[in-house]
């Protein structure tokens, strides 16, 4: 049986058993080995979906662990951000020809939040801005590459991490992009300004125009 199928198992085991229950009762009604059931409900407390605890009522000795599911709703099954990345962008998008600003407003402010300033009256040069500037697009997944010398032209995006959003939502997706770059860039005080974002600018890849910020 697959892990992930035994665990939603397990995790339904919990639920019904009307209280704390051990590795062993776990082992014995699933058919499993001992470390087999404490690997999987060890796992279920690791991603939130269970508890772990010492019963000191089970008697003499050293007192068992026991587990019993995490209040709440059931963590587990599947996850669909996708559709709801869809629903949100479509509202958007019949919003009108504002929607594209608004979306790069939202970018900006979470490019702000995302980026580590420097510390006080500590100035970026242009090759520590564009260091800093890839390494986030590179944290986020765009993996990014410079693209030109000392002063760099543009950064070449050669992934998207949100492709299929973007193709099917460009006007609001790309928006946010070139809003993320700029608000790292402002928040890092860096000499550098995200001019415009040119999307599949090139087969396998978008660009990044940049400027010197005081031509911006």
């Amino acid at each position: 049986m697959p892990e992930r199928s035994r665990r939603r198992e397990i995790a339904r085991l919990l639920r019904e058993a009307g209280g704390p229950v051990g590795v062993a009762e776990v082992a014995e009604r699933l058919g499993v080995h001992a470390n087999t059931a404490r690997f999987h409900l060890d796992a279920l407390v690791a991603q939130g979906a269970a508890e772990r605890r010492l019963d000191e009522s089970s008697g003499p000795g050293r007192p068992r662990t026991v587990y019993t599911p995490r209040p709440g709703m059931d963590r587990g099954g599947v996850r669909r951000y996708r559709l709801l990345a869809q629903m949100l962008l479509s509202r958007l998008v019949s919003a009108g020809p504002g929607a594209g600003e608004d979306a790069r407003e939202a970018g900006r402010t979470w490019g702000r939040h995302l980026a580590e300033p420097p510390p006080p009256y500590r100035r970026l040069s242009i090759e520590e801005a564009t260091a800093r500037l890839t390494a986030l697009l590179d944290e986020l997944g765009f993996a990014p590459e410079p693209v030109g010398d000392a002063v760099p032209e543009a950064i070449r995006l050669r992934h998207c991490p949100f492709l299929e959003l973007a193709e099917e939502y460009g006007p609001i997706v790309c928006p946010l992009h070139l809003g993320l770059m700029q608000g790292a860039l402002e928040e890092l005080g860096a000499p550098l300004a995200a001019a415009r974002l040119e999307p599949f600018a090139e087969p396998d890849a978008c660009l990044a125009h940049l400027q010197r910020a005081d031509a911006a």
